[in-house]
């Protein structure tokens, strides 16, 4: 299935802001003293390493936000694998225009690219299984759509956008609660018919507990191997299994070999390193 760009009304404010924060309280001193405002230039951007490409959109907003006749046009799109020298998108338009704009659009497609290519990385670890990788709520704050984006983009999938959607019923909330059993029954009773519910266990004492009251799912939270295997062969298909807790591409494939449904990394959008992107203009 194409990747589906996020629409404009999520991402605009994100971008405008960003270039607010930018220019601060006189715009940008440096081009406006240095570039004639007639002065027209056209650059590419390039990937410095090799990836998975995300953020395209927001890059080509911050330009057209600046000056609507600047035209961005891509190469690579979202979701593309890239290679190091390889030119994923061309700008041409107002050297003030572009100038002013290029450390945002850099910002985010660098940001979002890193996401994606961290994340393209793990799916691969686990290729061949069941398991799918999914992002979690450890996230920028304000910049969670455009970063699960990215984990779409590199081919994963996404767990809650919001504490709203679902529910998840963690370590915390057993305590509040007294137990497993409570929690369940209090959140049933709370919530829709179509509201699925979540439980992270971390024994094999409470899967069974959480299996008996009948939840949608549940996360197997920081299990050993040898765990995480008797997990799903207790859980059998009766919910969904999924596995957290300091995941890497070395450990996800024996991860995913213990018959898992999904396996959440949070520090995919927490601490992926950026994709080195850069603007070479031609001058």
């Amino acid at each position: 299935m194409p990747l589906a760009l996020l629409p404009q009304i999520i991402v605009e404010p994100l971008v405008r802001a960003a270039l607010i924060e930018d220019l601060g309280r006189a715009g940008d001193i440096t081009t406006d003293a240095i570039a004639p405002a007639d002065l027209a230039i056209a650059g590419a951007f390039v990937s410095r390493q090799a990836g998975v490409i995300a953020g395209l959109d927001l890059a080509r907003l911050a330009f057209t936000l600046m000056d609507p006749k600047i035209a961005f046009e891509i190469e690579r799109p979202d979701g593309a694998a890239v290679g190091a020298g390889e030119t994923v998108a061309r700008v041409s338009g107002s050297a003030q225009g572009i100038l002013g704009a290029e450390r945002v659009a850099l910002n985010f497609l660098s940001r979002l690219s890193g996401v994606a290519s961290a994340t393209a990385a793990l799916v691969a670890s686990v290729a061949g299984t069941k398991a799918r990788i999914v992002c979690t709520r450890k996230t920028t704050p304000t910049f969670r759509a455009i970063e699960k984006y990215a984990v779409r983009a590199g081919g994963g999938a996404n767990h809650r956008f919001g504490l709203d959607d679902a529910v998840l019923i963690k370590d915390n909330h057993v305590a509040v609660a007294g137990g497993i059993v409570p929690a369940i029954r209090r959140a049933k009773a709370h919530v829709g018919h179509l509201v699925k519910i979540e439980v992270e266990v971390d024994t094999l004492a409470q899967l069974d507990e959480a299996l008996a009251e009948g939840v949608d799912a549940v996360l197997l939270d920081n299990m050993d191997l040898d765990d995480l295997r008797r997990a799903v062969d207790r859980i059998a298909g009766r919910a969904i299994s999924e596995a957290s807790g300091r995941v890497t591409p070395q450990s996800a494939p024996a991860i995913a070999a213990t018959g898992v449904d999904l396996i959440s990394v949070g520090w995919l959008t927490h601490s992926a390193p950026i994709l080195d992107v850069g603007l070479d203009l031609a001058c």
